[in-house]
């Protein structure tokens, strides 16, 4: 048997930190600052409508402005909300924040798991619908902007409706190394949030017809952020969206019946 090398002591020790100590320390510096954020809601009726409407609701955001929305959307006033989390060590952390903010969590992303989390998705809202789901339009892993199909079709199944969501404030940070180059606001920042126009996706639709409503909801989403950007006066060095790579598909969960 081979001695274990110092790397491998340690790995026990950085999986503990990561999952149970980091995590308790990440939420009690996020409680801390949002309760100095203030919220200036953009178009809340769109917001209201939704809710009100009796349909399930799936909210679409960009992953970079996470941590502007998990607050404003923990308030009862805004609803109940299920959030898709990954199942990497960073979806842990992610995962255990959201749950004590309020939110019900479930895990799985493009990269594993993401058919079997759609399914439950779709399952949970068929049975709940006053239970509204929280995606970023370009999943958990990116390329940056660009959105996947993953929402559309939760909305198809249960003939739910779209509601792009953007936030920003002029007082942020960001952390460039991470793939969605993530926004955080600065402590006492305020924070504009915009709600777009609902809309729906034909159960009949095709497709080609999808792809249709994946741009339409791409460029809604982009568009929504850049706007608000300009309100607050934020801005940021690189472009919301990056480039589809040539030949790069949309992602198409199955199994979804």
């Amino acid at each position: 048997m081979s001695a274990r090398t110092p790397s491998d002591q340690r790995k026990p020790l950085r999986g503990l930190l990561m999952r149970s100590i980091v995590p308790r320390i990440v939420l009690h510096l996020y409680r801390a600052v949002a309760h100095t954020w203030r919220y200036v809601t953009h178009d809340e009726e769109r917001l209201n409508a939704a809710l009100r409407s009796g349909r399930p609701v799936v909210g679409m955001f960009l992953h970079a402005r996470t941590f502007n929305l998990l607050y404003y959307f923990s308030r009862p006033i805004r609803g109940r909300w299920v959030l898709l989390c990954s199942q990497s060590r960073d979806g842990d952390a992610m995962a255990y924040i959201e749950q004590r903010l309020g939110f019900s969590v479930i895990r799985g992303s493009s990269g594993k798991g993401g058919a079997r989390a759609l399914v439950a998705l779709i399952k949970l809202q068929r049975e709940q619908p006053d239970i509204s789901a929280g995606l970023s339009i370009d999943g958990s892993r990116g390329p940056r902007g660009i959105a996947q199909l993953g929402g559309l079709v939760l909305a198809q199944k249960n003939g739910g409706l779209v509601l792009p969501v953007a936030a920003t404030a002029g007082r942020s940070w960001i952390y460039p190394k991470s793939w969605d180059r993530i926004v955080i606001p600065k402590p006492f920042a305020t924070i504009h949030v915009q709600i777009g126009e609902a809309f729906e996706v034909p159960p009949d639709l095709d497709q080609a017809g999808l792809e249709q409503l994946r741009l339409r909801l791409e460029r809604a989403t982009l568009d929504l952020h850049a706007d608000v950007d300009r309100r607050a006066g934020f801005a940021d060095s690189e472009p919301l969206r990056l480039p589809l790579p040539e030949g790069a598909p949309s992602e198409v969960p199955d199994e979804t019946d």
